[in-house]
């Protein structure tokens, strides 16, 4: 059994069972790996993969915990890596972090740019998606970090540690009649059609919840997982936005108006996972604080080293999160 077998194992799960594919993001030949994958399936003496003629169509249950295993075996050798990489202390490195659009678009541009100052040297990988894309990239071990605003059942695999609170906004243009509202009511917000994000496809919205606790149903016209997709259609008089309030840029959002929303909606926290057992390389210790002050080396290793969820909300109980505005 070779280490480049358990490399082309993994591409090949990574890829949907396309060798082909597999192949190409390996930099080789589909031949090479097809028959690296017979090698190792002979040695072990059963199948990975079953077949339909050339065709990987599923995963055997033996192969599944090949896989797992084979998985946690390359995770090692990067951890390796990086800590020879780390007693060389050179400033080199990548970074991969899983995220959504709004904390791409808002949250992160500033740390980003201070981290590049600080390393030149890191080749930073930013992949946007859903949070079910940013869990299925954290399971198959392509991003260093995950950051995302709830959904902590998808990131099970993961140590998630709190970074900020946030809370909604609304948007109307000027003229609206909202805009002269001293403060807004769930009953008054009813009468209007929302704006909204998409709404979680693992629990009820909260924001259902919210109008069905006064009585209410709100009147979605519409929802979108990009901020600025919202707002494009608040501005074509499609309804009120509810929007995250760092997703406002008084500059470019100048058209519209920005009400307070804190009292109609719970704040929400974002947080900052990673997997248990990866080893950090000092760079991604100074990410971790760029992005939470609090989260500093020793609180990260805690975290890190806990056996539990519970241990780690245990460790951030006293701390006073901050507020993103």
């Amino acid at each position: 059994m070779k280490l480049q077998q358990l490399r082309y194992l993994a591409a090949i799960v990574e890829n949907d069972l396309n060798i082909t594919a597999a192949a190409e993001r390996m930099h080789t030949s589909q031949p090479g790996v097809s028959k690296q994958l017979k090698q190792l399936e002979d040695e072990l003496g059963f199948p990975i993969f079953l077949r339909q003629g050339r065709t990987l169509t599923r995963i055997t249950p033996s192969g599944k915990r090949v896989i797992e295993r084979a998985q946690k075996i390359l995770k090692e050798v990067q951890n390796i890596k990086r800590l020879a990489d780390e007693q060389k202390d050179d400033g080199r490195g990548t970074l991969s972090i899983g995220t959504t659009h709004t904390q791409a678009r808002y949250v992160l541009p500033s740390v980003i740019r201070t981290f590049r100052q600080r390393y030149p040297q890191v080749e930073l990988h930013l992949h946007q998606g859903t949070s079910e894309q940013i869990a299925e990239m954290a399971s198959l071990d392509r991003i260093d970090f995950a950051i995302n605003t709830g959904s902590q059942e998808m990131f099970t695999n993961l140590v998630l540690l709190p970074c900020y609170r946030w809370h909604r906004r609304l948007v109307v243009p000027h003229g609206h009649p909202l805009e002269n509202e001293a403060k807004v009511t769930i009953e008054t917000l009813a009468k209007y059609p929302i704006v909204t994000y998409v709404f979680s496809y693992s629990g009820p919205s909260s924001l259902q919840q919210i109008f069905a606790r006064a009585g209410k149903t709100p009147n979605v016209a519409l929802t979108a997982r990009d901020a600025d997709v919202i707002k494009t259609y608040v501005r074509l008089g499609l309804g009120v936005g509810v929007i995250a309030s760092m997703a406002i840029d008084p500059r470019e959002d100048a058209d519209l108006v920005s009400i307070d929303a804190s009292h109609l909606f719970p704040a929400h926290l974002t947080w900052i996972g990673f997997h248990q057992g990866a080893l950090l390389r000092s760079y991604m210790y100074e990410f971790l604080q760029a992005i939470g002050p609090h989260l500093t080396r020793r609180l990260v290793d805690r975290a890190g080293n806990a056996s539990t969820v519970e241990e780690v909300d245990a460790l951030f109980a006293d701390v006073d999160l901050p507020i993103f505005r």
